[in-house]
């Protein structure tokens, strides 16, 4: 769980540079990437939810 922790860190981090250091001048075009970047953090979080249900789960079976 902690590498994908450390992934998820690592994706908050790079969206936080985006958008301080290297944005695109086109506003339309750098809101979608944002976006874009946005719902990759909400399905990986949704990702992380779903590992640590299915772990709960298997260790309440022993």
């Amino acid at each position: 769980m902690k590498k994908q922790l450390y992934i998820y860190a690592g994706l908050i981090v790079a969206f936080i540079i985006y958008n301080q250091f290297f944005q695109v001048q086109d506003d339309r075009l750098n809101e979608g990437i944002n976006i874009l970047f946005a719902s990759v953090l909400f399905l990986y979080i949704g990702y992380l939810a779903y590992l640590l249900l299915k772990r709960i789960k298997d260790t309440g079976k022993k």
